[in-house]
């Protein structure tokens, strides 16, 4: 059946607030959790920070005083839906485990958005960005077996693969290179535009949950690895957050990001295995029914044109979290060695991303490849899941 967020009817406001007891949610138990439940709180903790901080930014900009009290009640709930699903994360795993986990998501995420991306410029960024996450998931599972000595199929299972990417020491790029062409908010399928902020959401909190975990250790190739690929993650933002149009009203971004957050509550509701998660995600959605209601409210009064022309009447096919081993390896055999020029790709290193890797380099080994090296010391060969045969690249595969 279709299920239209424009006319269903969720939790009144008043009714939505919630008492410590209430948010004091149970964890996932990291042992015997489905790592794709997993994955799904990962990614909706992104889709609520970035909930929380755009209405920030919103009312930063705005002079009304009950435009910004309104945004400022829907703002708590939506602090309160943060804390529920990321506090479902267990605090018996370590920040590597979690880590791992983030890759995993952008993985698996990246991935399957790509493939389901209308817009073949869209999907381009797509790909290329996960060839670069998968790469940072290869690296993390090396220092997680060289500083914790455990394998990584201990947190993504059997579900994603973990081997080289396009390497990481060679995402570093000059910023300009970063910035792609955004869409035009006038003729974009509408499910593209679900897509960039999805995608947009969690690479921001990528990046900020590196930029803060990182200096938390004490091994020193570990704060070096964190503060390398913490930087590629603000270049995963930069070239997500450029696909959107920058023409888009602040009515319609505030539509934009509630009627998102509707498609993903309702896409793991109906994707979750996890019963007591599920309830959540089921609760989550009913709250923001009535969150975008009153989104459209406001881009009816503020905005001149009818909500139907920025957001479809209904939900796309729900986001899935699924093995995209094929897909991936695709990838790597097509793309590996593909960089940024100005807002498209090349295949061959150009001058100013040969001057960008001298002066970020400096000549030395950067941690992403230094981690390698030490754990292959450390534990006697580097650590690598290949569940579909040898890497599809032949010079990266084990000799």
């Amino acid at each position: 059946m279709t299920f239209n967020p424009l006319r269903e009817r969720g939790i009144p406001l008043d009714k939505q607030l919630r008492n410590w007891r209430e948010l004091n949610v149970t964890p996932i138990d990291p042992d015997h959790a489905d790592p794709y439940t997993r994955c799904r709180i990962i990614a909706m903790n992104g889709i609520e920070v970035e909930a929380v901080m755009f209405s920030h930014q919103m009312a930063r900009h705005c002079p009304d005083t009950e435009i910004k009290q309104q945004l400022a009640r829907v703002r708590y709930i939506e602090a309160q839906q943060q804390k529920a699903v990321n506090w479902l994360l267990p605090g018996l795993a370590s920040v590597l485990e979690t880590t791992l986990a983030y890759e995993q998501v952008a993985v698996d995420l990246t991935a399957w958005v790509a493939r389901m991306e209308p817009d073949p410029y869209l999907q381009q960024a797509y790909q290329f960005g996960v060839l670069e996450d998968f790469d940072h998931l290869y690296r993390y599972a090396n220092l997680y077996e060289m500083i914790e000595h455990r394998k990584a199929e201990k947190v993504v299972d059997q579900l994603t693969e973990v081997m080289p990417g396009r390497p990481t020491i060679m995402h570093h790029r000059d910023p300009v290179d970063n910035v792609r062409e955004p869409y035009d908010r006038a003729t974009v399928d509408p499910l593209s535009k679900l897509h960039a902020l999805t995608i947009m959401s969690a690479e921001q909190q990528t990046m900020n949950f590196y930029m803060n975990v990182g200096p938390e250790y004490m091994e020193p190739i570990a704060r070096r690895l964190y503060q390398e690929i913490g930087l590629i993650e603000e270049e995963h933002v930069t070239h997500y957050e450029s696909l959107v149009d920058p023409g888009e009203t602040w009515w319609e971004m505030l539509l934009n990001h509630e009627y998102n957050e509707c498609y993903l509550y309702h896409s793991f509701m109906e994707t979750e295995s996890d019963p007591k998660v599920k309830a959540i995600w089921e609760l989550h959605l009913n709250m923001e029914l009535e969150h975008l209601r009153l989104a459209a409210e406001m881009f009816n009064k503020h905005d001149t044109r009818d909500v139907a022309e920025v957001v479809s009447p209904k939900l796309p096919k729900p986001v899935t979290f699924e093995p995209n081993k094929e897909y991936v390896r695709d990838l790597i055999a097509t793309q590996i060695d593909h960089t940024t020029i100005g807002t498209g790709y090349v295949q061959e290193a150009h001058e100013r991303f040969q001057k960008f890797q001298e002066q970020i380099h400096g000549g030395e080994q950067p941690p992403s490849e230094a981690v390698i090296e030490e754990n292959k010391a450390k534990s006697g060969e580097e650590y690598r899941l290949e569940t579909e045969g040898p890497h599809p690249v032949e010079r990266l595969r084990l000799s």
